[in-house]
């Protein structure tokens, strides 16, 4: 979070970032307004309506809604972002997606399934952050695989 003056602007203007630890552990539904930067390890739900930065030693096991979602770190789970989803080397994303837009660097991995058509548009699940609802119908799931995550 921004304090006094910058060169490009007053804190007022600066955008606001929630930022959990890389020793931090958190089991069970996150819910945070506004931006957010997770170093940490998360196993449940994670819900945001602003940009969720997910860092390079993080672990998420378990179901993400954000705005926007850049990550280089490891996600296991469904992952639903009105605006976009960036993932950066060394990223790790195994779970079905639904988005407008997706980027994957090169050195990044995702294995599941993409929706990132505008027909049924994910912004309404975001906004209305109320109970988690997968995008893909039962059985409609990514190939069964070994995961890359520790137990």
């Amino acid at each position: 979070m921004a304090f006094g003056k910058s060169q490009s602007g007053t804190a007022a203007e600066q955008a606001e970032c929630s930022f959990m630890g890389k020793d931090v552990t958190f089991e069970g539904t996150l819910t945070v307004e506004g931006n957010v930067q997770i170093d940490g390890r998360i196993k449940g739900e994670l819900r945001t309506t602003g940009t969720l930065t997910i860092g390079e030693h993080a672990i998420i096991n378990g179901n993400v809604l954000a705005g926007t979602l850049i990550m280089s770190g490891k996600i296991e789970g469904t992952v639903i972002a009105s605006e976009k989803i960036k993932i950066l080397k060394p990223g790790i994303l195994i779970g079905d997606i639904r988005t407008r837009a997706i980027s994957i660097e090169a050195g990044a991995h995702f294995q599941g399934q993409s929706d990132w058509g505008t027909r049924r548009g994910p912004r309404a699940r975001v906004e209305r952050m109320g109970t988690f609802s997968a995008p893909f119908p039962a059985g409609a799931s990514a190939r069964k695989t070994t995961s890359p995550f520790p137990p």
